[in-house]
């Protein structure tokens, strides 16, 4: 069982995008972002070559996805080379492909994707953020100091920004019962991972658990669009 929310926020416009391909087992969150809306185009190109690079594969794997990050990284270049106002354009990405075995994630920017298995919440993806970046070179900030730091909406990487992207894919386990969660910053930069948690224990259906995430970050003062996607693995 899988639903997708997404919401506008405080913003006039929503340039984050979702999909929800059960046929094919393939899910992804995008957070657009560039003047004149074209963030909006950015993440919508983002999640249409995802859709259909992996639907091509026969055997979709950890390459096919890596491989559709690129096909999309590709179309944005090549749209804003040929569309001024849309020259500078970029999106996030967060996709992840079910497999019979488990889950394989890819992630390229700040959006994200947790596990929730047994009433507990884990962060699967890495940040691509300056915040991320100082943390992994060891240098120690409280969460109160990650809030303030003048740096902490900076992102490192993003798709669709140079020819180069190389994003990295692995297989996570996706056991009966357990929950994916893949959001947009407007999401997690909102809600603490214990309020995130306990929203997910609930005793809910899966639309009533995305439902709920998104009118909470809204409620709780967001500042960007919001957008998640849940998906639970049948028992």
């Amino acid at each position: 069982m899988a639903h997708g929310v997404t919401h506008p926020g405080p913003r006039a416009s929503n340039e984050d995008a979702f999909l929800i391909d059960t046929t094919g087992g393939v899910f992804v969150v995008a957070d657009g972002m560039g003047g004149h809306n074209a963030g909006e185009v950015a993440a919508g190109l983002a999640v249409e070559a995802i859709r259909t690079f992996v639907g091509d594969d026969e055997q979709p794997s950890a390459g096919s996805l890596e491989d559709a990050v690129r096909a999309a990284n590709r179309n944005i270049l090549d749209t804003a080379a040929r569309r001024p106002e849309c020259a500078g354009m970029g999106t996030t990405v967060a996709a992840a492909l079910v497999t019979p075995t488990g889950a394989i994630l890819t992630s390229v920017g700040d959006s994200r994707i947790y596990r929730m298995r047994e009433g507990r919440l884990t962060q699967l993806t890495k940040d691509d953020s300056w915040i991320a970046k100082l943390l992994s070179e060891g240098v120690a900030l409280t969460q109160v100091e990650i809030e303030r730091h003048p740096m902490r909406h900076v992102l490192t990487d993003v798709v669709g920004t140079r020819a180069d992207l190389t994003p990295h894919a692995e297989e996570h386990a996706f056991e009966p019962g357990d929950t994916l969660m893949l959001c947009s910053d407007g999401l997690h930069g909102v809600l603490r991972s214990d309020l995130i948690e306990e929203l997910l224990s609930a005793n809910v259906s899966v639309p009533a658990l995305a439902e709920t995430l998104v009118s909470t970050a809204v409620a709780n003062g967001a500042t960007d669009n919001v957008t998640v996607v849940v998906l639970r693995r049948s028992k």
